[in-house]
């Protein structure tokens, strides 16, 4: 069986505002679309005050995919809480559990730039401590018991359609992240495929006397993201540099940082010539699937604003394509 997620951040750097908001819309009608091919997963980031448009506003976009599909999971990943007031975060967070009858998830993440902690006034020093404050209070609020907040009582209604609260992770590479995973009681998400943290993650957790929870591995091996077109050389002489763009971003944001998604390429042919963003036929994707190279297909639909044209033939060939073949069952 292979998996699919389809990823949107609505990075697009220069964008006009007329081609940021195409870009939005294609996503609601994709979001309909991938839901009603049966793919497993709308994932969405986030990040603040970035020139290309990165998607600052996680929850509207998920209530907007929500509205827009009946069966597919949304995960918000990562989700950075130190940027939120918890009480009215603890709210959203229900009122969109109902909304979606419980099918949006969420990856709790510390962020990693110092330049959206500025913008928020948030103390970058003390950035692990208050986020493990805030997601306890989260833990407390959706109880919909009273308890005592920053000197007063309070109580937070209503409490979320799944119980006890939505499906939760902590995300993170490192060792800390993994330890604090284990402390709130989370799931954990590493964001990348190191062993030793899925190890520290399961110590910490039954030293607090706890079973280890779900540890949602990176892919050891495969591509990042997943395109395909007709004709790949066209894509990649048309299109490349809008996945360029998508890497160059993320290398300015953390370096070589590990991570399942770090491309070091300076040029497109760099870039397709490393492999971790894939552009190939159906039938290139349907062999790899089949030999086991790819067991997990990211769809990355308006990676770096890529436009209407090839954002929808990838879409459709690999949900109308390379899912029927791969998997058995008509899409």
């Amino acid at each position: 069986m292979v998996h699919t997620a389809v990823r949107y951040d609505f990075r697009a750097p220069g964008a006009t505002p007329a081609q940021r908001q195409e870009i939005y819309a294609r996503a609601l009608q994709q979001a309909t679309y991938v839901d009603r091919h049966g793919h497993d997963a709308l994932m969405l980031s986030e990040h603040h005050a970035s020139d290309d448009g990165y998607l600052p506003s996680p929850l509207v976009v998920a209530g907007a995919m929500v509205a827009a599909t009946s069966r597919i999971p949304i995960t918000v990943s990562a989700l950075l809480v130190n940027f939120y007031e918890p009480l009215r975060l603890a709210e959203d967070i229900a009122v969109l559990d109902h909304l979606s009858g419980g099918r949006v998830g969420y990856t709790f993440g510390l962020g990693y730039r110092p330049e959206e902690y500025a913008m928020y006034g948030r103390d970058w020093s003390s950035r692990g401590r208050d986020v493990e404050d805030r997601i306890a209070t989260l833990l407390r609020a959706w109880t919909g018991e009273e308890f005592e907040h920053e000197g007063r009582r309070v109580r937070v209604l209503p409490t979320p359609y799944s119980q006890p609260h939505p499906f939760l992770l902590y995300g993170g590479g490192s060792a800390a992240a993994a330890r604090r995973a284990a402390r709130l009681g989370l799931n954990f998400q590493p964001q990348h495929g190191d062993p030793a943290l899925k190890e520290t993650y399961q110590s910490a957790c039954r030293a607090a006397g706890r079973e280890p929870g779900l540890v949602l591995r990176a892919p050891s091996s495969g591509p990042a993201y997943v395109f395909c077109a007709d004709d790949p050389d066209a894509f990649w002489e048309r299109y490349g540099a809008h996945l360029l763009a998508d890497a160059l971003a993320y290398q300015e944001w953390h370096g070589e940082a590990a991570s399942y998604v770090v491309d070091t390429s300076r040029t497109v042919e760099e870039m397709r010539a490393a492999g971790t963003y894939l552009v190939a036929t159906a039938e290139e994707v349907v062999q790899r699937c089949r030999s086991g190279e790819i067991r997990l297909i990211t769809s990355h639909p308006a990676c770096g604003g890529l436009p209407a044209e090839p954002s929808w033939e990838s879409l459709r060939l690999i949900s109308e394509t390379v899912l029927p073949a791969v998997n058995g069952t008509p899409r």
